[in-house]
């Protein structure tokens, strides 16, 4: 169980596919003492895993403190960074805290493609700086990359790179309309490219030692266990779940790309808004339309709420529309 804290809109870039909109701090984000009493609703809720993202994490002074109270009280405190402001100083200060790993953008192996994501020349090399900088101070770090049509056919070339930096794995993630990606969703790749990717995430797992996990992406869980990769994963889409986030200002979100409110951290404890919300508690019935509720690999995959959200005029109930897969015994356009 994982849940992700948005800790601040506060953001130096302006990544065009952020789903928070980043770049100023809002009005109202939780403080220190606030934050802290959020991570002990976390733990007690069961959670064990703690991931600090943004905005720019790093862009909160008290980052340092709160992650070592998430240390402290046995949560397993993770960052998701763009990784440009991370100095050896910074990287050692991460390491003494608690962090255990962090979670670096690299959208290209081309630095003027992935300047072009991030809307600020000079963040490819500040990024591989900050991994450098981790890889020197023994903190461990995985590469992230949102994939669209214009760095599709990178992957593997991503992945090799992520494995010559030493990174320990490579996450992929696809694009969901939300925040600044809904004026991009023209550049999202489709059914057929995505099917095909998830294969060729799935085959070049069998040739490096590093774990690739797509994000977004359920239907890995089904092609995994169409070619027999045993994954440490238990299933697709976690939306409220086994995860959730928090947004700055304490909203709760059953993820990051489905943007429902179902309580407020400063309103009602965390761990009552994660037993009580209906909506989560109508996630975990795993009774949903199309033919995501009636399919083979429901309980496997259960299909990207957040798009289903997104496509279908808010249901998030619906059947994820990037799916090609069919029931056993129907033509079937998933075995590419």
């Amino acid at each position: 169980m994982l849940v992700s804290w948005n800790t601040t809109s506060s953001c130096h870039l302006r990544c065009k596919h952020c789903y928070r909109e980043a770049g100023e701090k809002e009005t109202r984000e939780l403080t220190t003492e606030e934050g802290k009493r959020l991570l002990d609703e976390v733990k007690r809720a069961g959670f064990k895993i703690m991931i600090f993202s943004g905005g720019e994490p790093l862009a909160r002074g008290d980052i340092y403190e709160l992650i070592e109270h998430a240390k402290l009280i046995g949560l397993r405190p993770v960052l998701g960074t763009s990784g440009t402001t991370i100095t050896r100083d910074v990287a050692k200060k991460l390491k003494e805290a608690g962090a255990l790993r962090l979670g670096i953008s690299l959208d290209s192996i081309r630095p003027e493609v992935h300047d072009e994501f991030r809307q600020t020349v000079g963040s490819f090399n500040d990024a591989i700086t900050g991994m450098k900088n981790c890889k020197a101070e023994g903190l461990d770090f995985q590469i992230h990359t949102t994939i669209v049509e214009q760095n599709v056919e990178e992957f593997e070339e991503i992945t090799d790179f992520a494995v010559e930096l030493g990174a320990k794995a490579h996450h992929v993630f696809f694009l969901v309309p939300t925040g600044r990606a809904k004026d991009i969703e023209t550049e999202a790749i489709r059914q057929k490219q995505y099917e095909q990717l998830l294969h060729r995430i799935m085959d070049k797992q069998k040739q490096v030692d590093i774990e690739l996990k797509p994000t977004c992406a359920p239907q890995f869980m089904r092609i995994a266990s169409m070619k027999g990769l045993d994954m440490r994963f238990t299933r697709g889409c976690l939306a409220g779940t086994s995860y959730c986030c928090i947004t700055p200002n304490g909203d709760v979100n059953p993820c990051p790309y489905l943007p429902e409110k179902v309580g407020n951290v400063l309103e009602t404890p965390f761990d009552e808004i994660w037993e009580n919300s209906d909506m989560f508690k109508e996630l975990r019935t795993l009774d949903f339309g199309g033919k995501c509720g009636d399919c083979d690999y429901l309980e496997k995959c259960s299909g990207c709420r957040a798009r289903a959200y997104y496509y279908y005029n808010k249901d998030y109930l619906a059947q994820d529309p990037w799916c090609l897969y069919k029931k056993s015994g129907e033509t079937n356009e998933a075995n590419v």
